[in-house]
């Protein structure tokens, strides 16, 4: 294989356009490269153009005589869909909550089947780190939670799923983003755990979904000083990490992917040439370009140039190259279904099955559940407007339907919905409404981070004793007003787990969800699987 096929195969790509645009089909055309990735801001309007889209780009790599592409989304679910109108999955911190492995297999074959209908055949999916932080922002509700036996379980049985479907898997973010409390995208978190805990904690779900035959693993831009003694040295680039740990110590044979590379933890500018150089040398397949990277293509030429001066060696060229042509077979043997199979009705009910054995009655110390109100009694709730917490999420484009969902089992229901910490104007007029309901329903979103939705809360248990708060994400809120009598998580936005948490306030359904984290000095987990 030429340097040039060679270098193009570590190439995954970025562009803007929901159709190929022609500086891309004039890249397929010169070269091979490894594929795309599609970002919802750039790419995807629907499935049926994301079909459309895919497709395109296949048949253009067939006329030039390359290589199936690899075209890749982040479907994760819960908090990040890659695409819309898919099924509105919780997430799987929901499903760890049901403590079910099998349910995780289940979603993960039916969002495989969904993404090899609209031609994605590599989902960057299960997040596999163990969530021990509770400051950690970017991972949160993306992981299985914080015990190692369930979310190994869980993310090996995901992987089961998503590649019976013909989806490749992407076991991430190794050597694991569990335990930081700084976002990769904006810096180098600093892991700073010796060999024993790493290999007690971190490692297992890789482990785990190495056994599973997951076929990608990618890196996570973060550092682990007391195994790799470059200090701030992050994972991506470091060949004790790549090398002698996934290959050698855990035995990985697959594709190695890096996180995007326009993080903030990747230099930036020309920095980025002698980090992928770095990165190259330490056993990357193949680098993934972010959406700020769209149409760049200064890693391919660093690469290249490196190549030709012998900097890389050509014989792990090849064998780089051949990693990832395997994957591309593995992928050309999917049986697609047609674009009917996305959000359908069995998926639907997926969904809603999860959802439903997901929700967790943390307390009910003043047993206001399940709630009976006359037929005149008004009920008040107050969500939050969703953000995108980290630049990993799409919660933007939901909305939190609760109130709409409690109408089903009550007429007189009342929503406001505030900013994400509202403001002390938005509080004090609220607080003029508390005392005319005759119960309060408040959901929150990572109270911790957001004071003023933390106020509200307390603001509203002190006004009307009959208030019930659900945790929308995060179960750690709970700390910001220990005090609330009734807490309830559904670890989603996602119209299912509203439409169970409603059931269960109004008595229609039990609360069967097991907490999959602990709240710090309040409740601890039980530890791994029913």
């Amino acid at each position: 294989m030429n340097l040039a096929h060679a270098v193009g195969h570590k190439w995954m790509l970025s562009f803007k356009g929901d159709t190929p645009p022609a500086d891309l089909l004039q890249t397929i055309a010169r070269h091979p490269i490894a594929g795309v990735s599609l970002y919802r801001s750039l790419n995807v309007k629907n499935p049926a153009q994301v079909r459309d889209l895919n497709h395109a780009l296949q048949r253009a790599a067939r006329a030039s005589n390359q290589p199936p592409l690899l075209i890749a989304a982040d479907q994760e679910t819960g908090t990040l869909f890659a695409i819309p109108q898919t099924t509105p999955f919780p997430g799987n911190l929901a499903t760890a909550a049901t403590r079910d492995p099998k349910l995780a297999r289940r979603m993960g074959y039916a969002v495989g089947r969904e993404l090899a209908a609209m031609g994605v055949n590599v989902n960057f999916a299960p997040v596999c780190d163990v969530n021990i932080n509770p400051k950690n922002s970017v991972i949160g509700a993306r992981s299985f939670g914080e015990d190692v036996e369930l979310v190994s379980h869980m993310a090996a049985a995901y992987i089961g799923g998503l590649q019976e479907a013909g989806v490749a898997a992407t076991a991430k973010h190794f050597p694991g983003h569990g335990d930081t409390a700084l976002d990769s995208h904006y810096g180098t978190p600093i892991v700073d755990h010796d060999g024993a805990r790493l290999r007690a904690i971190e490692f297992p779900p890789f482990r785990a979904a190495i056994d599973a035959g997951t076929r990608l693993v990618l890196t996570a831009h973060l550092a682990l000083p007391k195994l790799d003694s470059h200090g701030d040295l992050p994972a991506t680039l470091s060949p004790t990490i790549l090398q002698t740990i996934l290959r050698g110590e855990l035995g990985f044979r697959g594709v190695i992917i890096t996180d995007a590379m326009d993080m903030a933890s990747i230099s930036q500018d020309l920095g980025i040439i002698v980090d992928s150089i770095a990165a190259a040398v330490a056993g990357v397949d193949i680098f993934l370009a972010g959406p700020a990277q769209a149409g760049s293509a200064v890693i391919y030429d660093a690469l290249l140039h490196a190549a030709q001066r012998n900097l890389l060696s050509t014989a792990e060229l090849d064998a780089s190259a051949a990693r990832i042509l395997e994957l591309k077979e593995w992928c050309a043997r999917i049986s697609a279904a047609d674009l009917s199979v996305v959000n359908c009705a069995e998926h639907n009910a997926l969904a809603n099955e999860i959802a439903a054995r997901s929700i967790t009655l943390v307390r009910d110390q003043s047993s206001q559940l399940p709630l009976q109100l006359d037929s005149t009694s008004r009920v008040l709730v107050i969500v939050p407007t969703p953000q995108d917490l980290t630049p990993a999420d799409t919660s933007s484009y939901e909305h939190v339907a609760l109130a709409a969902a409690l109408r089903e089992f009550h007429t007189h229901v009342d929503e406001i919905e505030l900013p994400i910490n509202p403001s002390a104007d938005d509080l004090a007029a609220v607080r003029e409404k508390f005392k005319e309901y005759a119960c309060i329903v408040i959901g929150t979103i990572n109270a911790a981070d957001y004071p003023n939705q933390a106020a509200l809360v307390n603001l509203a248990l002190q006004e009307n004793p009959r208030t019930i708060v659900v945790a929308l994400r995060m179960p750690y809120d709970l700390q910001c007003f220990a005090q609330a009598p009734t807490y309830l998580c559904t670890y989603s936005i996602q119209a299912p787990s509203l439409r169970a948490c409603a059931r269960v306030i109004f008595g229609q359904a039990t609360a069967t969800g097991e907490l999959p984290v602990s709240i710090p000095e309040l409740y601890t987990l039980k530890r791994g699987i029913i």
